[in-house]
């Protein structure tokens, strides 16, 4: 793997903690190696992770809506600068061009491609890792919503194996560097819950 694409927010707003896991993740990153692709802006954690990773001699891809980049927020000295139609252009070559996929804490942006790439991997898309870094505790109201997804069978439990919640920036890039693809697992293979005769019919 040479290639991570980051979600994080591009909000210059974030609090600190993050801030710090943006610059410790860039770091982790040139010291392994790693490639960044991410989505082009140069503000909020955006552009202080993909600033770092350039000074710091990692290869840089943005990809970026023409509608964002028309706002001037594309971020000047990345290696490449791709600009897309729209925001599901911008997705697709992201998801094409990565090897893993990190999400930082983020907003309303960063949990849709996270989402989305998990249930690609679900539908058999891909079966590259996927990482949560869990900073401050920032997904654990999702795990917990994870978690009644799969008991009350709207996913089955062995999908939790499609995501990794990683504690620490050490720990994400770990799980990157050693990960092995798991079997997949059929989104319609599960059986009907017990005592749930209408469902057999």
């Amino acid at each position: 793997m040479k290639t991570i694409c980051v979600y994080c927010s591009s909000s210059d707003r974030a609090p600190e903690p993050y801030v710090r896991a943006a610059h410790e993740l860039a770091a982790a990153m040139a010291v392994h190696g790693y490639n960044l692709v991410y989505g082009g802006a140069s503000v909020g954690l955006m552009g202080r992770i993909a600033f770092e990773v350039r000074s710091l001699g990692g290869r840089v891809t943005g990809v970026i809506p023409q509608k964002l980049a028309n706002k001037g927020l594309i971020l000047e000295g990345i290696d490449e600068c791709v600009v897309t139609r729209d925001m599901r252009d911008r997705k697709r070559i992201m998801d094409e061009r990565s090897d893993a996929f990190i999400a930082l804490p983020g907003g309303f942006g960063t949990l849709e491609e996270l989402l989305e790439i998990i249930t690609l991997k679900q539908l058999q898309y891909h079966n590259k890792p996927v990482v949560l870094l869990n900073i401050s505790g920032f997904f654990d109201g999702l795990i917990t919503l994870f978690e009644r997804i799969f008991n009350e069978n709207f996913a089955r439990r062995e999908f939790s194996g499609l995501y990794y919640l990683a504690p620490t920036v050490p720990d994400a890039i770990r799980y990157v560097r050693e990960y092995v693809p798991p079997p997949p697992v059929e989104k319609w293979g599960m059986e009907p819950p017990k005592g749930d005769e209408g469902a057999q019919k």
